[in-house]
């Protein structure tokens, strides 16, 4: 007997979520030292100094249950984006929310629709509660919403939108979501994935739209620009009654008390949060710079990353870059064989990659 045999046919035939391999794995398994990770979009400069005093100061109530509710972050969030508390779940990161948005309104029969290029786990949590994934073709690498919406039918529950997109980095003007969203049924939930958001600097932010758009669902995440990723904080910003719904497909305590107080702080660092950008943006253009020395073309990011394409098999350079302790990102699962995605580092990281790769290449 398989225990496949046990499991729902969505699980069972499930490809698991890669990551980015760990620096620790790394140095285990080929004995390399000075390792340097640009695979997994993480901040640079560390977590907030303020966060890091936060979470000592939450760490000695580690004994208790973190508050299940989240008042204080959502408090904070609320006053942020000037929403009513009753519009904002807390997730265990942001996947964590994007899959409480599945669980909560779509099942077997419903289609849930994204984009080729897309982030892969939209694909996984449709087909984890049976869905149906309907995939558009992509355009210039990211979203024709056009093509979404020739793709709506009577089946269409969840359309999942992330902008800036991940792993391209491409972007959609506001305007351009605007009139799509106006376009789109009432009953169709529209999910858009601003993980990266706060590296721009936005004329005009998506949230008023939830004023207007009931049906929309926007997710973001501390674990990007606000440098938290190992503690896992995400969140949505959506009506109350699609909030409430959520909520209850919700695990208990999914937001630890460190992860809380952390992200309580971190909301209030505008100068860390600028710097962060100050340094993606140098990154960005010394990266830029680089690939176009070395003739190579890229896929213009507004994110804290870059896909650049290699002219070649891409996981094969991948490799040769982990013997020389630096670690990127091979993308052949998201239908780009040759590129490789890089998260902007420091400029001593970024100029360390880009040697490494132009020896590879030189190689080849």
């Amino acid at each position: 007997m398989s225990f496949c045999d046990l499991a729902v046919s969505g699980v069972a035939n499930l490809q698991p979520y890669v990551p980015g391999k760990p620096i620790e794995e790394l140095q285990r398994q080929y004995g390399v030292r000075n390792v340097i990770k640009l695979a997994s979009n993480e901040n640079p400069l560390g977590p907030p100094k303020a966060a890091v005093a936060a979470v000592a100061m939450a760490a000695k109530e580690m004994a208790r249950y973190p508050d299940g509710n989240g008042y204080a972050l959502k408090l904070a969030l609320a006053e942020k984006h000037q929403v009513a508390p009753e519009q904002i779940t807390l997730g265990n990161g942001s996947n964590d929310v994007l899959e409480m948005i599945a669980r909560a309104f779509a099942g077997a029969g419903d289609e849930i629709i994204f984009s080729e290029h897309a982030f892969a786990v939209y694909g996984i949590v449709t087909q984890a509660i049976g869905a149906s994934p309907v995939v558009t073709q992509a355009k210039d690498y990211g979203y024709d919403l056009d093509a979404i919406h020739k793709a709506i039918s009577s089946r269409t529950k969840i359309i999942f939108i992330a902008n800036p997109n991940n792993p391209t980095g491409t972007w959609l003007e506001p305007e351009k979501i605007k009139l799509f969203l106006e376009k789109v049924p009432e009953k169709v939930l529209v999910v858009l994935d601003e993980a990266y958001v706060e590296y721009l600097n936005m004329e005009e932010n998506s949230v008023p739209w939830l004023q207007d758009f009931h049906n929309l669902i926007i997710t973001r995440t501390f674990s990007k620009a606000y440098g938290l990723a190992g503690l896992r904080v995400g969140y949505s910003l959506s009506h109350p009654e699609v909030a409430d719904l959520m909520n209850r497909v919700r695990q208990p305590f999914n937001v630890s008390n460190l992860a809380q107080a952390a992200a309580v702080a971190a909301l209030g660092d505008e100068a860390y949060l600028q710097q962060t950008r100050d340094v993606n943006q140098a990154g960005m253009k010394q990266l830029v710079a680089g690939f176009e020395k070395m003739g190579l073309q890229y896929i213009p990011s507004r994110a804290n990353f870059i896909t650049v394409n290699v002219h070649t098999n891409a996981f094969e350079v991948y490799d040769e870059l982990l013997y020389e302790g630096v670690i990127v990102r091979p993308v052949a699962n998201y239908g780009l064989p040759q590129h490789l995605r890089v998260s902007i580092g420091l400029a001593e990281e970024n100029q360390r990659f880009l040697d490494a790769l132009s020896g590879i290449l030189g190689r080849g």
